[in-house]
């Protein structure tokens, strides 16, 4: 249809110029609306209305021709402005366009009631004899606050405000067709014009490469669809969480059992129950999930294998977590093979992907920015994707997945969502938010955005980080944190929890429950100088940085100075636990006496912690088959969600439970974004443009060495063993001696397996053989490693 937009100011700059601009723009291929300025119309004069001014019959039969009129006016001084009134004064004199014409009225204020006074009294105005318009009833689109409404591209922030204004707009057109019918007026009808160029078309468009994006694109391409995964990290650092987690899956035997033990840890929070027993279906079947899509012909059960097996347990509560819930004696854990925190499910995950290669295009370092919503059909049409350093639109014919996982490195989102001043990010430094971001565009509804998963030593603390770097996980037994003359106090210099009780993913328990205790700013580990000497004789310890992280000080004076704490609080505090380490009952944090002992004289110590955090659970509401739900509870057609953005795990979290959740769900949102869709845009003149150069597959190329060169007494050796794919080494080797290894080619994680890459060559020139010891907690890359040192040196011996 075709409508007037009529500025109701003749100021220069104007907000409400800029709403009828974005609505212009919003709605733009589905209705033509022209904008029409006031500020050359002159001031109403009675005795100049015959003839009416030439402006004004302009825009009168600009009136006349179009189906309706849309009026954003400011507030002034409880009114609209002068200069409207005069406009409405011609325009209901001696020529009366607006009879009978249907009208919607907008505006927005610098305050907070969005020009209401004014919009109420231009009702009035439009009602009178001589204008005759017909307002649409019921419908008050009041911005309030509007210099702040809109961000820097002019465009409305708040998705609640963009789906209000839609709602307005979508009851003005019924109203629009009913008065013109009505009155006998044909609704015209805008000729299409193109307004979409996508740079490339896809059939499915998966945004984020972990395990359930990995998941999603994997199953969409057997389901014949050509697919792009595209994710934000650059290569070597794709992989989302999975990554760096414990690689175990939450399985269960029996069904009835592990639907108790999830509603158990769920306790008073509500989850959809067909999403939840499709879960829990999931993970009763997960070892054949393994066998027919994982290619992983012997699963390994956590319980057969260690807890109850010849290995041993790893640790303690790993399985189950939560021993006294009902249904917890059917919970395990499977690998794909015997082994922690090693990417083994990462790269069988990421092979899957490799392998459908012909079918599965790889962008790495290209964040989605925003998704294309049809904005009638409310259809996901496709993503704009930033690549190659431009913002490109990639059109998704069949669907788009949502994996992007959460907001684990958004400082702001932490604040807001999560009530904490900062988490230290355990698993990848690429989940900043983007995917909440982009459904909150488009009108999702959102769900669990205040759960997170924590662990790590104490209450799963770890050392404090740098912004940008990565919290140390250590799950090595290390009694010493809890054993003697050591506490740990949070930002007030009181105790912060219980040292020596076990947490629960971070959890600790609390009235009945386990809660992850409340952040701290500066929580830090205390102790005196007997504690120290105990550290000293325990070494190595699990962190080999340890004594670099400690402040020292004579007194608990000068200590709390250079903690930023109260000193009169830790006194206190030191006072209170000494007197429950001397009488045997720890009144404050009922930790077991026996692990307690009276601080002696200084010097002490101190070394600042922070609370690690695995991963956020909030994000888009989705439904059982990985449709995401907007705020009516319907699906937004064409998008789908998997893994830890919106996921299921709302209250106490058992281990593996992610992965598992992102296994199933990849693979209902993959198979369901796959099944071809009928063509629901309004918009039927979208082109390609096939010109622009996208790049291909980044992971295209894995297998080529050709650009490498290789000199004298010099041998190539691969493996595929790494975390990030293939490792390349260039080894000299003569006289049945290591001379060099160079990594030429790696892509392995930016800490610990930079470790590995840094330090193993040269203890493998050293020992001349690749037959070393790993870099600590680099097991996974340096195996890669070793295992390209050995691949060269058999080339070396066979040349």
């Amino acid at each position: 249809m075709k409508f007037i937009g009529l500025i109701g100011t003749n100021a220069t700059i104007s907000n409400n110029r800029i709403l009828l601009q974005y609505m212009q723009s919003h709605f733009g291929p589905q209705q033509d609306i022209e904008i029409c300025e006031i500020n050359q119309l002159p001031l109403f004069n009675e005795d100049l209305a015959e003839p009416t001014p030439a402006s004004v019959t302009a825009l009168a039969a600009k009136i006349s021709a179009a189906d309706g009129v849309i009026i954003a006016t400011p507030e002034y001084d409880h009114s609209i402005p002068a200069a409207l009134k005069s406009v409405l004064e011609w325009l209901s004199c001696k020529i009366h366009p607006l009879t009978n014409k249907p009208v919607m009225i907008i505006g927005g204020s610098l305050g907070p009631q969005g020009a209401s006074r004014a919009q109420q009294h231009l009702r009035q105005i439009l009602d009178s004899p001589g204008v005759g318009a017909l307002v649409l009833p019921s419908n008050e689109f009041l911005l309030g606050h509007v210099q702040a409404a809109f961000d820097v591209h002019q465009q409305l922030k708040d998705p609640q405000t963009v789906s209000f204004l839609e709602q307005c707009f979508t009851h003005y057109l019924d109203f629009t067709k009913m008065i013109n019918q009505k009155y006998g007026k044909t609704v015209t009808q805008a000729a299409p014009t193109a307004k979409m160029t996508w740079q490339a078309a896809y059939d499915v468009i998966v945004i984020g490469f972990g395990a359930a994006g990995a998941t999603a694109a994997r199953f969409a391409a057997d389901n014949g669809a050509k697919v792009l995964l595209t994710d934000a990290a650059p290569e070597g650092h794709e992989g989302g969480n999975v990554r760096y987690a414990g690689q175990v899956v939450a399985t269960g035997a029996d069904y009835d059992k592990m639907l108790a033990y999830y509603k158990a840890m769920l306790g008073p929070i509500d989850l959809d129950a067909d999403l939840l027993q499709t879960y829990v279906h999931g993970m009763v079947n997960m070892r054949q999930y393994f066998k027919d899509y994982l290619d992983v012909a012997q699963p390994v059960s956590y319980n057969d294998t260690y807890k109850n097996g010849s290995r041993g347990e790893v640790a303690k509560g790993l399985a189950p977590e939560y021993p006294e819930y009902e249904g917890a004696t059917t919970f395990d854990l499977t690998t794909v093979h015997e082994g922690f925190f090693d990417a083994a499910l990462w790269k069988n995950l990421r092979q899957h992907v490799v392998d459908r290669n012909q079918n599965i295009d790889v962008w790495l370092a290209a964040p989605a920015q925003h998704l294309i919503q049809d904005p009638v059909t409310k259809v996901i049409t496709g993503v704009t994707i930033k690549r190659n350093g431009q913002s490109v639109n990639i059109q998704a014919k069949n669907g788009v997945v949502l994996a992007c996982g959460g907001f684990e490195t958004d400082k702001q989102a932490i604040q807001d969502y999560l009530g904490a001043p900062h988490l230290a990010p355990i698993g990848t430094l690429y989940n900043q938010g983007d995917g909440i971001k982009m459904a909150e565009e488009i009108g999702a509804d959102m769900w669990h955005m205040k759960s997170y998963e924590g662990l790590g030593m104490l209450a799963g603390m770890t050392f404090a980080t740098q912004p940008g770097e990565r919290g140390k996980l250590i799950l090595a037994p290390w009694p010493d944190l809890y054993t003697g003359s050591i506490f740990v106090v949070g930002d007030d210099g009181s105790r912060y929890f219980r040292e020596d009780e076990a947490n629960r993913h971070g959890r600790l328990y609390a009235h009945g429950t386990w809660r992850i205790p409340t952040a701290q700013d500066h929580p830090y580990l205390i102790f005196d100088q007997k504690q120290y000497d105990q550290f000293k004789a325990a070494e190595p310890l699990p962190d080999p940085d340890f004594f670099s992280r400690v402040l020292k000080a004579e007194s608990f004076a000068d200590l709390a100075a250079k903690m930023q704490l109260d000193p009169a609080i830790l006194q206190q505090t030191v006072t209170e636990f000494n007197h429950f380490a001397e009488n045997g009952v720890d009144y404050s944090q009922h930790r077991d006496t026996a692990t307690m002992r009276a601080f002696a004289a200084g010097p002490y110590y101190a070394v600042k912690l922070e609370s690690g955090m695995l991963n956020t659970q909030g994000g888009p509401r989705r439904n059982a088959q990985a449709e995401i739900l907007n705020t009516k509870q319907q699906p937004i057609p064409h998008l789908y969600g998997a893994g830890e953005l919106g996921g299921a795990n709302a209250n106490q979290y058992a281990g593996g439970s992610n992965l598992a959740e992102c296994l199933i769900f990849g693979k209902i949102a993959g198979e369901n974004a796959a099944q071809a869709k009928a063509a629901t845009s309004a918009d039927p003149t979208i082109t390609v443009n096939t010109k622009l150069d996208l790049g291909g597959n980044d992971l295209g190329h894995e297998d080529s060495l050709a650009a490498i060169t290789v000199g004298p007494n010099q041998y190539l050796g691969v493996s595929d063993a790494g975390i990030g794919g293939q490792v390349v080494v260039r080894v000299t080797y003569a006289a049945d001696k290591i001379e060099n290894i160079e990594v030429v080619k790696q892509s392995e994680s930016e800490d610990v397996g930079k470790a590995a890459v840094d330090q193993l060559p040269a203890k493998m020139i050293a020992a001349n053989s690749y037959a070393v010891d790993a870099i600590s907690g680099a097991s996974a890359s340096s195996n890669a490693l070793k295992s390209a040192v050995k691949n060269a040196l058999a080339k070396a011996v066979n040349a």
